[in-house]
Order: C-alpha cells, then structure tokens, then sequence
C-alpha cells in the first residue's frame, strides 16, 4: 500500500502526522500495518507548484479481499477529509493500493486494478518500496524493482527522511 500527502490536516497536524493517525485507523477497520518503509519527501508528479510530499509504503496484512481492501483505504480517506476533485490536486491523504500478493486483475468501476497501473513509473513508489522490499518484482513484466528505479525520469526528486 502507498500513502502520500501533502497538505497539513486542521486535526491531526504534518501530512505524516495524518498518515500516521490513518494507519491506526486502518488497524481498526482489520488491516494490521506489518511494516513501514522509510519516509521520503517526494516532488509533485507531474511536476507542478504544490508543496513537496511525504510518502511510505506500507505492508499490511488483512483477509479483505482487494476491492473490498481498496473501498476500505477509500473509506479511511474520506473519513480523514479527502475529496477527490482534480486529478494530482494537493491533498492532505492518498493511499494507493499498489500490489495484493502479485495478483493481477484488470479493474473497473468500484474494483481494484492491481498492480496498480501508474506504480512502475513514480519515484514516490518505487524509492520506498525498494527500501521495504528489495526483491520486488512488477507482476505484470516481472521487472526487478532496482531496473524500474534506473528507468525513471531524472525529474522526480526523492529525498529519504
């Protein structure tokens, strides 16, 4: 799982103050966070004048199936205040489903698309999932995720915390 932000919430503080109160929220709705990669500050993708990023991978274990796990992650958002309104607007949450144990499976209205289509190419992805799981492979082409990184566009600015 992914999760990003970077606007601060009026309640919980930091974007990684907010996500880290969602991961607690997470734990009550069934959705145990296993691990937590390192934290990095991440230019906006595309790039653009908003505030820089925070950004994680999370690793969590659940017996919710993807599409029921993805309307979870959009639950927690709402209930954290997100509202979607333009693609890549600023945002004080965003948790992506990104893989569900290698699955594939194509999507559609109200279902997952796993892997998650845009993860391959987004430093704000791949950095910290690198860090979690360095033996990671993309399902779909079976690229290792160090050949994904060397791939990505000098533009997208990561810096761990």
């Amino acid at each position: 799982m992914g999760a990003g932000a970077n606007l601060a919430h009026p309640t919980y503080g930091s974007p990684r103050e907010t996500l880290e109160a969602a991961f607690g929220n997470l734990a009550e709705r069934g959705v145990q966070i296993l691990r937590v990669s390192p934290w990095y500050r991440t230019a906006p993708v595309p790039a653009s004048d908003q505030p820089w990023y925070q950004n994680a991978i999370i690793d969590v274990g659940t017996e919710l199936p993807p599409d029921k796990l993805l309307a979870t992650l959009h639950d927690v958002e709402q209930a954290f205040g997100r509202v979607r309104t333009v693609a890549n607007a600023a945002r004080m949450i965003d948790l992506d489903l990104l893989d569900f144990c290698g699955e594939i499976a194509p999507g559609g209205p109200g279902r997952a698309t796993l892997p998650h289509p845009r993860m391959a190419e987004r430093a704000f992805v791949l950095r910290p999932l690198a860090d979690l799981c360095p033996e990671w492979r993309h399902p779909l082409t079976g690229e290792p995720i160090q050949a994904l990184l060397a791939a990505l566009p000098a533009d997208q600015s990561t810096e761990r915390l």
